[in-house]
């Protein structure tokens, strides 16, 4: 059988359109925009380009907006003056003001919480005299320790932070709060041997190591209401060691992902750079695929999305070429997944999500690098 645009169009359609439930919150498709850092919120405060850059999105169709990373409020969270802050007053100001223009469009939203721990380097903004901190004081793929291992006084000042953080999320309006485990910085720090070597109750087996984590998730919900959605995104792989793996089989990962479902996890944010790799031998399931089976929550994809090329090509001004979404698709109709986070090709055209849900597919371009350099 022939299969025409018009049959893919509306295959996309039925599919993506369907609406999504992470706990008390209904999304209104399965798009999600994935959080991507674009530094363009001087003195940590996000200002009108940045309410009209989240906006134009929601209006456009994106069901979801996980923001850009924001530092929690402790000093050594960060390392730019121009990344947003959630924490102090002009700065919640801006946020809630995103918030509000994205309801108005239509779209659901939340806030990304993040602390980078031990990629922070000494003098870096917006708190210059605040030390790196991380479980053992070592920077990805490094020995020696150049940082501060944190005291027990250290994770509860950062746990504090984590549910400070969501509290002021859900009280100016956010449908929801993700939480950054991922890609080396200072939560997946803590649950990747190579740069947790303590020996407390934080350090050690792959349980062990999940405790601080789990610590974050359950202050946060304690925080906020029941249904008030917490996401977690976590990934395998880290900055500057792409080969990284927190686990090696499906127990491994069960006995990680386990300690945040029971602390309060809703959603799991699966990062992958690749989203159709399978993560295992003799499965095709992603990343992904054996979160939602492992946990039952609800789990949400990404990884070079409508695209060839993976983002870190994008830093060296590389562009990506189109590709296709029909692998994409026939996970989602499996239900393999339940939402799929949109990066690149999102920053670049603010209209794709409604392109893709209307079959619109010959108006979709190939990545501009160039893009990263605006707030389109």
């Amino acid at each position: 059988m022939t299969v025409t645009a018009a049959d893919a169009a509306s295959r996309a359609a039925q599919i993506l359109a369907r609406p999504a439930t992470i706990n008390g919150l209904t999304v209104p498709n399965r798009i999600a925009m994935a959080p991507m850092t674009r530094m363009f919120s001087p003195g940590g405060v996000p200002g009108e380009d940045v309410v009209s850059y989240y906006s134009r999105r929601a209006a456009a169709g994106v069901g979801l907006i996980v923001t850009e990373g924001t530092y929690v409020g402790h000093d050594s969270a960060g390392q730019s003056d121009r990344v947003p802050r959630f924490h102090g007053e002009e700065q919640l100001a801006g946020w809630a003001k995103v918030a509000e223009a994205v309801h108005a469009a239509g779209g659901t939203i939340v806030p990304q919480l993040w602390h980078i721990g031990m990629v922070r380097k000494q003098g870096d903004q917006p708190f210059p005299e605040a030390p790196a901190v991380g479980p053992s004081g070592l920077r990805i793929g490094e020995d020696e320790v150049t940082g501060k291992a944190m005291t027990q006084r250290d994770l509860d000042d950062v746990i504090g932070a984590f549910a400070r953080a969501a509290a002021d999320a859900e009280r100016i309006g956010f449908d929801g709060v993700e939480i950054h485990g991922a890609h080396g910085y200072l939560v997946d720090q803590f649950l990747w041997a190579g740069t947790n070597r303590r020996t407390d109750a934080y350090g050690g087996d792959l349980v062990s190591r999940t405790r601080f984590a789990a610590e974050i998730v359950a202050a946060v919900r304690e925080k906020v209401s029941p249904e008030f959605p917490v996401i977690f995104r976590y990934s395998q792989w880290k900055q500057d060691a792409y080969d990284a793996r927190l686990a090696e089989t499906p127990e491994e990962l069960e006995a990680i992902l386990a300690p945040l479902a029971s602390a309060g996890v809703d959603a799991f944010h699966a990062s992958t750079r690749r989203y159709w790799q399978p993560e295992f031998d003799d499965s095709d399931l992603n990343l992904a695929g054996w979160t939602k089976k492992l946990t039952g929550k609800t789990a949400i994809t990404v990884g070079s999305v409508g695209l060839e090329g993976e983002f870190t090509q994008s830093f060296q001004g590389e562009g990506a070429a189109l590709g296709s979404l029909d692998n994409l698709l026939d996970r989602m109709e499996r239900d393999e997944f339940d939402l799929v986070a949109v990066g690149r090709a999102l920053l670049q055209d603010p209209q794709w999500a409604r392109k893709v849900l209307s079959g619109r597919f010959g108006e979709l371009a190939p990545f501009d690098a160039a893009s990263l350099k605006t707030l389109s």
